[in-house]
């Protein structure tokens, strides 16, 4: 029952998302918005006023793109304004940047299992946002824990938001494989993949510091080491310099 009421309620977002989209209008940036943003995203506190009205219009612009709606909760502004800020955030560096792939986000309060339910064991739980396919495609499942989680720590690089929007961003070439092939040119691939299997030979290895999760398959490992990136970059930088340089080549930025 629980399993039948769940998927009614991702077949009602959905529906609800494609009809939203047919009327997109970019919305005026709320001014209280920005003492929010500079208490809860550091990224966007390094950067200089005229950086942060860019950053703001870019979050705006996400908004008016992608619905976002909440299971079980009430949406609140920064909810929002999270979300949007890593969607924002890996792709600031470029001039301009739209997900194709992306028309609706629905947010959990926690983690979630396979079938999307709020099982009583915990164990069950295990995922924390997700990238949907099939009846899901073009969908992104949060765990509101998980995102603020991202924002609020800073010492265990795991940004949940912005490892699911890198998904996207390597999506883009339709195949999730760890390349993004529309970050890097054709000469960076090669060099890329052999990074790829060095470090996540380290990690079955138990010779690196990124998380086990990221030894996993290369898709895995590249939105893995994003997080690093944008999460600890002088410490990715001292750690694993070839890794910061490629990432900071991709990503078209220096942190």
């Amino acid at each position: 029952m629980i399993y039948f009421i769940v998927f009614l309620l991702l077949a009602v977002f959905v529906g609800y998302v494609f009809y939203k989209m047919n009327f997109k209008t970019v919305q005026v940036f709320p001014e209280h918005w920005h003492d929010i943003l500079l208490k809860e995203v550091v990224f966007y506190q390094k950067l200089d006023k005229k950086e942060q009205k860019r950053f703001q219009q870019r979050l705006m612009q996400f908004l008016s793109e992608v619905y976002i709606d909440s299971v079980g909760f009430e949406l609140e502004e920064t909810d929002k304004i999270l979300i949007a800020s890593s969607a924002v955030i890996p792709v600031f560096a470029f001039k301009e940047w739209h997900y194709p792939t992306l028309s609706g986000i629905l947010l959990y309060p926690d983690n979630f299992n396979a079938d999307f339910e709020f099982s009583d064991k915990a164990d069950s739980r295990q995922i924390s946002g997700v990238v949907g396919s099939g009846r899901l495609e073009r969908q992104m499942i949060l765990s509101k824990k998980a995102l603020y989680h991202g924002f609020k720590n800073n010492n265990d690089a795991r940004h949940t938001a912005i490892h699911e929007f890198v998904h996207l961003i390597d999506k883009m070439d339709e195949s999730i494989d760890g390349i993004p092939e529309v970050l890097m040119t054709n000469a960076n691939t090669i060099p890329w993949l052999k990074l790829i299997h060095e470090e996540m030979e380290a990690i079955n290895n138990d010779a690196s510091d990124l998380r086990a999760y990221g030894g996993t398959k290369q898709a895995e490992f590249f939105a893995v080491a994003a997080e690093y990136f944008f999460e600890k970059p002088k410490q990715m930088k001292r750690k694993h310099p070839e890794l910061y340089q490629m990432l900071a080549d991709c990503f078209r930025i220096k942190i």
